[in-house]
């Protein structure tokens, strides 16, 4: 794998760092309900969702 590819899982780490940081996640913190579930669920697992498909994506296209 080339350091580019390597820097955007970095770039991608450092993101999930940012999302998923206390202050952040208060802001989704409530007692509303989507489809049944807490906000702060469908928040952290869709997060979580996006940073592995994109893994996902970045590993395949470049892999070598």
């Amino acid at each position: 794998m080339k350091k580019r590819h390597q820097q955007k899982l970095v770039v991608l780490s450092l993101l999930m760092l940012l999302v998923l940081n206390l202050p952040i996640l208060l802001l989704f913190d409530s007692a509303d309900n989507l489809f049944g579930l807490p906000i702060i669920y469908i928040y952290i697992f869709s997060i979580w969702l996006f940073s592995v498909l994109m893994s996902w994506i970045v590993v395949q296209r470049y892999h070598e």
